[in-house]
């Protein structure tokens, strides 16, 4: 108990804390509507694409800032986005086939130039290769203060339009009946998975950040049918799963915050397909055998009243 109270003040501790619970946060959020529009890979997709987007932002600057890597980042997956989209416009390619192929390019670029760097005259370009599987414990409280902002404001936007994606990821056909924009809402989606994705590539790394997209929100569906609890636990379980893996990583030498979160994320999936309310193992298993125990007992009674009937 000495030591976890020691790590809740430990000043690197809290910010590390408080930045992997925003991320969680902010990818729970996020992921449902893109789990819901059935756009998982998309996640993915996009937090590969991001790796040329920082490699250009270092080698045009020189310097490792969060917020520049960020922008860099953010542009990368944009351009991500829209080349998903012109293929699938004008080609006869599927979406899948489009982001498998946009992932693998985006991803090719992004090693090579990180190879380049790496085999350069930069004299600083130590740990930026730790974006790959992500390196929690090099945050510090600028970027911290960094993924604050941008959280807050993709939280108020999503807060915002809440409706209007909430009908888009649904009834795309309906929501375009009733005049709403649904190129834009699908392009905003995608910029909002890019926000997530480039917050989190830092703590995570661009090869695990998917799955704090992804595995919140489905945990969260298995506890609720209504969007708006859906999102509030998908967020809760985002921020825990964040929590959760910073504890471990603090108490424990030598391990990783980042995939130490992936798995409280996975671990928290793993309850939630046991006990969720309805969907869950344990709640249909009850409900099968509270099912066969009215049938059995309907049998029972109307065997007891064919035998009365057949003694009168």
């Amino acid at each position: 108990m000495e030591r976890l109270a020691s790590l809740f003040t430990d000043p690197n501790t809290q910010w590390i804390l408080f930045g992997c619970m925003l991320l969680g946060l902010c990818s729970g959020v996020v992921g449902c509507f893109s789990y819901l529009r059935k756009q998982s890979l998309m996640g993915d997709t996009l937090a590969h694409a991001a790796l040329p987007g920082i490699c250009i932002a270092f080698m045009l600057t020189g310097t490792k800032s969060m917020l520049l890597f960020l922008i860099g980042a953010g542009i990368s997956g944009v351009i991500a986005t829209f080349g998903i989209g012109w293929i699938t416009r004008y080609s006869r390619i599927k979406s899948d086939a489009a982001m498998g192929i946009i992932l693998s390019s985006f991803f090719g670029i992004g090693i090579v130039l990180l190879t380049q760097i790496q085999h350069s005259n930069y004299g600083n370009q130590s740990g930026l290769d730790k974006f790959l599987f992500g390196q929690a414990a090099s945050m510090i409280g600028s970027d911290v203060w960094t993924m604050m902002i941008v959280c807050g404001i993709l939280l108020f936007v999503c807060a915002l339009l809440f409706k209007e994606l909430k009908l888009f990821s649904f009834d795309p056909g309906f929501a375009r009946g009733l005049g709403y924009p649904t190129a834009v809402l699908d392009q905003l989606l995608m910029f909002f998975i890019v926000i997530a994705v480039v917050v989190g590539i830092q703590a995570v790394g661009v090869v695990l950040v998917a799955a704090l997209l992804i595995t919140p929100a489905v945990s969260a569906r298995y506890w609720t049918d209504r969007l708006g609890v859906m999102v509030v636990l998908a967020g809760i379980f985002g921020a825990v799963s964040g929590a959760l893996g910073t504890l471990l990583s603090s108490m424990v030498q030598n391990l990783p915050t980042g995939p130490l979160s992936v798995l409280s994320a996975t671990a928290v999936f793993c309850l939630s397909v046991l006990c969720g309310p309805r969907r869950g193992v344990l709640s249909k298993y009850y409900q099968t055998a509270r099912m066969k125990r009215r049938i059995q007992t309907d049998n029972s009674g109307q065997s007891q009243s064919i035998k009365e009937g057949a003694a009168s």
